[in-house]
């Protein structure tokens, strides 16, 4: 069984005695399902699940009168005896539940009622419009909604038997600058070349730990990407479906360019903008993928400096990405070539380590050619981050560095395959540190 980080926080919706029913949403296949289920067996006596994807006769139980009672009468018509409806102690999980809005339309009326508790899941509920073609309004004020991930490097290293006490050691490396002690930093080092191949999708990872098959994993990692594509010419717009795709598919080809600025030249020759950008945004909303735009200034509010036409796009799940380039990319990775692609896989971890804490991704380049990865608050500073290998310079951070009079920068971060350090302004980490960058 994997641990998540998503258990706490159902654990601490479930303590408030003031709680909404709790939307949970994310991509596809990263273990939404799994974990609510785990959690209802934990916390409740009776689970009463439904599928919306699975059996769409269950959005029957939602037409015509919402009242709970009657909603409850329905259900367990459904159900039979295998499921108690029982004030206090039965859960109640609304599986895809994009696929019937008339049922986050009746979270309402559960939060009024208040006797049963409420999870809804859903792969798609970001996409704008999508399964809104009822009448009835989705509530307003009566959900709460939770972003879920797969799995971050933290998480994978749980997995493979790193408990708290050596992520205690790298905090403390980490908060005095100083050196991770060196037979952890090489296992950590194994662990985070493994984790770029596999990614975080739970399948994946419980198949690699398991069996430590590579070509299992791109099996699994690959029907993935199938499906996503499947999902994109079943749910988008007609006239959409086939630029979404070309879009999704575009996007090893960008990060593998040395300007991984995307353009929509490169999804079709010829193609513009005006063509493609409902097509991008439709991923992004999906959960699929991050769009990291480049900014005008370094200065803060980050936000209001983004240049919105500027931008480069990276997957959520950096598995699926390497599953999406040539054969022989992921013997490249194991064999300590972790910057190959023009360190597209590097660049992509990193983006998805900061999308999962929330962050908005930026980046920062400029005609006369400099150009830093990424640009973060931290510390309530505007922060420039870069991804290097051993030999490569920071000369764009460098260059930032020295002029505080117009950048007003004071520190850099910079990730790679060495250990702790600090010269000159610039911080240097080992890449499996990255989940410690948290805070603003």
């Amino acid at each position: 069984m994997l641990k998540r980080k998503i258990e706490d926080t159902l654990t601490r919706w479930k303590q408030d005695p003031d709680r909404l029913p709790l939307i949970i949403k994310g991509c596809r296949q990263c273990g939404k399902t799994y974990s609510v289920l785990e959690f209802g067996k934990k916390y409740y006596k009776y689970t009463a699940y439904f599928n919306f994807v699975e059996n769409e006769d269950l959005s029957a139980i939602f037409e015509g009168d919402l009242s709970v009672d009657h909603i409850i009468m329905l259900m367990s018509a459904y159900l039979g005896t295998s499921v108690r409806f029982i004030p206090g102690k039965t859960l109640i999980i609304l599986d895809e539940i994009q696929e019937c809005p008339n049922a986050e339309s009746a979270l309402k009326f559960f939060k009024i009622d208040g006797r049963y508790d409420v999870i809804g899941t859903g792969s798609l509920l970001g996409i704008k419009g999508y399964g809104r073609s009822t009448k009835r309004q989705v509530p307003v004020g009566y959900e709460t909604l939770v972003d879920m991930y797969p799995l971050d490097f933290e998480e994978f290293i749980w997995a493979q038997g790193i408990g708290q006490d050596v992520i205690k050691v790298l905090e403390d490396a980490f908060g005095k600058r100083k050196k991770v002690p060196e037979a952890l930093h090489r296992r950590l080092k194994q662990l985070f070349k493994e984790y770029l191949i596999t990614g975080g999708m739970p399948q994946v990872v419980d198949s690699f730990i398991k069996y430590h098959d590579t070509g299992r994993v791109l099996e699994l990692q690959r029907g993935i990407v199938r499906l996503y594509e499947q999902d994109m010419l079943k749910y988008a717009e007609r006239s959409d479906k086939a630029r979404i795709v070309e879009c999704f598919e575009s996007v090893p080809r960008q990060l593998s360019k040395e300007n991984k600025k995307f353009q929509y030249s490169v999804v079709r020759k010829g193609g513009r903008a005006k063509q493609y950008e409902g097509s991008i945004q439709w991923i992004e909303d999906a959960g699929i993928a991050h769009r990291c735009r480049n900014l005008s200034a370094l200065e803060l509010p980050l936000e209001g400096n983004a240049v919105n036409e500027e931008f480069k796009v990276y997957l959520e799940d950096t598995g699926l990405l390497v599953s999406m380039l040539e054969d022989g990319t992921v013997y490249d990775i194991l064999a300590g070539n972790m910057y190959t692609y023009k360190g597209a896989v590097i660049e992509n971890y990193l983006a998805g380590v900061f999308a999962k804490m929330g962050r908005k991704l930026y980046y920062f380049r400029k005609d006369s050619g400099l150009e830093i990865d990424f640009i973060i608050r931290y510390n309530r500073k505007i922060t420039p981050v870069e991804c290097k290998a051993k030999t490569g310079n920071t000369k764009s951070t460098r260059t930032v560095l020295n002029h505080p009079e117009k950048y007003h920068i004071s520190m850099a971060i910079k990730f790679g395959d060495y250990n702790v350090g600090m010269e000159n302004g610039i911080l240097t980490l080992p890449l499996y540190m990255a989940f410690l960058i948290r805070g603003v």
